[in-house]
């Protein structure tokens, strides 16, 4: 109400009336205030107008947020990875040829697109070129549109051999193995946070790199010698000489660069890698990933401070997946969690691996929005629960007999597989849903059943997908 103009008192006695007016005039202000909050969030939670985007899986992964980010970076000038490796993976469908990818942002396949991948990826740079070279018919350029932060750190060879040793290693242990993708990951953030890891800085002083991978391996030999005599050392020191002649003019500042962009008015899309569930701090522990994958890790893992984020949305599955072990709630170890294994087609991108299935679990989605702060939510493959004749969504969980606060996820293993899930009963759907356009569309159930997940989460859905073509998500906004 800064500027607005009181009537001045003209004696003591119309002093209240000076002072109900400046307090209407107040009340006004402060509602039409509000009113514009309300209406700039409701016109951000699709993403669509946001300068800052940023696009996190909600559950424990494989949620689809492939499809989303792909739609979302068609607009985006810039668009940026911050988190994990190559132990994520989507397929993009383009003129009919799939592309998939692991390392590099969506946004490669939009021509007009500045692609980052920011200070928190680990790259594994054999599969970050092998990635770049199918993308020569489609962009014989794309290699010109990445930029690669001087600050990420570079996966070797010996990090995936590490990471296949210490995987057999657990499996001998009592919590068992981890059920990595035994690409490297975990092993190459260890070498960050050891502070004896390469990174893509040291790219740029070809003469000194090869030491500084000798000095490397020696570390690894002390500790993990099984592992290193998998891998020819000289032949891995001579590819990264080569690939440092070709990525070096691809080697930036990335903080500088996000933010000249930010300045510039360039619309920004993030995608995150793995999901909420699988952070390293707020997720399943042991049975997580070795990075940071909520809105936290954009900050520290692409350098923008959190009032540059305008959007955030998090991307839940209509059901409920992971991969590898770890307590399950709303495992359906029967004929419908194999159903919906087999309709989703729920196997690893990246694996291969089978996923376990179950109901939605809304205690998982409602702890994920506390950690990231959802401005919507994206609802995927609605379609894989077309035909069955009722539909359950676990909405909170019980141990000891006393109901958890819905923020709560138990970090310990023992607590979180004995907790007492309270479910309701939803009516299914028998008509295809893959051909409707619009919300006002599908049926009744399967609005009813997005009614009650925003209901329950106190969040706004802002696109469902009900098919698996780019096309069949449909925006609610």
């Amino acid at each position: 109400w800064h500027g607005a103009t009181l009537p001045r008192a003209e004696s003591m006695a119309s002093s209240s009336t000076v002072r109900a007016v400046a307090a209407g005039v107040v009340a006004g202000a402060a509602a039409a205030y509000a009113l514009i909050r309300f209406l700039k969030k409701r016109s951000d939670i699709s993403g669509r107008t946001s300068k800052l985007v940023v696009v996190l899986g909600g559950q424990w992964g494989d949620e689809g947020k492939g499809k989303l980010v792909d739609i979302l970076a068609q607009d985006a000038q810039v668009c940026a990875r911050f988190n994990g490796g190559a132990n994520a993976g989507h397929t993009l469908v383009v003129d009919g040829k799939k592309y998939a990818f692991h390392l590099l942002p969506c946004g490669m396949i939009n021509k007009s697109a500045k692609n980052v991948i920011g200070n928190g990826v680990v790259v594994h740079i054999p599969t970050l070129m092998r990635e770049i070279e199918q993308l020569k018919d489609y962009d014989p350029d794309a290699l010109a549109r990445l930029f690669i932060s001087d600050r990420a750190q570079i996966l070797l060879d010996t990090h995936r051999a590490i990471d296949g040793l210490l995987e057999q290693e657990k499996s001998a242990s009592a919590t068992g193995s981890i059920g990595t993708t035994k690409r490297g990951i975990g092993p190459c953030y260890a070498s960050k946070i050891n502070r004896n890891g390469l990174r893509f800085v040291d790219l740029l002083d070809t003469k000194a790199l090869p030491d500084k991978m000798r000095d490397l391996y020696l570390f690894q030999e002390r500790h993990y010698a099984a592992a290193l005599r998998e891998v020819d050392q000289q032949e891995e020191i001579n590819r990264h000489l080569e690939y440092a002649r070709i990525l070096a003019p691809q080697i930036v500042d990335s903080l500088t660069f996000v933010h000249d962009e930010l300045k510039k008015g360039s619309r920004v899309l993030v995608e995150g890698a793995n999901a909420a569930l699988l952070d390293i701090d707020f997720g399943t522990f042991p049975f997580v990933t070795s990075s940071s994958t909520t809105v936290g890790g954009v900050c520290t893992g692409l350098g923008v401070p959190p009032r540059q984020i305008g959007c955030v949305i998090g991307v839940v599955k209509a059901y409920t997946t992971r991969v590898g072990a770890g307590p399950f709630p709303t495992e359906l170890n029967d004929e419908t969690g194999q159903r919906l294994r087999d309709i989703g087609y729920e196997y690893g991108t990246t694996t291969g691996r089978p996923r376990r299935c179950g109901w939605l679990d809304m205690q998982v989605v409602k702890y994920a929005a506390a950690l990231n702060g959802y401005d919507s939510i994206n609802i995927t493959k609605l379609d894989v629960l077309t035909g069955l004749s009722e539909i359950q969504i676990g909405v909170c969980y019980k141990l000891n007999g006393k109901r958890l606060p819905e923020t709560q996820m138990p970090a310990s293993l023992e607590e979180l597989g004995a907790v007492e899930v309270e479910y309701i009963t939803m009516p299914g759907w028998k008509e295809d849903i893959c051909k409707c356009q619009k919300m006002s569309e599908l049926p009744k159930e399967a609005r009813q059943y997005i009614k009650a997940i925003e209901d329950i989460a106190g969040i706004p859905v802002s696109w469902v997908g009900v098919g698996p073509d780019r096309e069949d998500m449909l925006p609610c906004v």
